[in-house]
């Protein structure tokens, strides 16, 4: 006679399988992020308040 699984086994199997595949799918999206966007446009932060040059 086998025996079934405990309910708790299923729960954490399905938990893993979330928690790699979470992880796995944010470091495509953030692969991908990074080809779509130039380095520049990311790396281009300014703190200074934008003027014209007749200011």
């Amino acid at each position: 006679m086998k025996r079934k699984p405990d309910l708790l086994w299923i729960l954490a199997i399905i938990f893993g399988l979330g928690v790699i595949t979470t992880g796995y799918t944010q470091s495509l999206w953030e692969r991908s992020a990074s080809y779509t966007t130039p380095a520049s446009y990311q790396m281009h932060i300014s703190l200074l308040p934008q003027t014209n040059a007749d200011q």
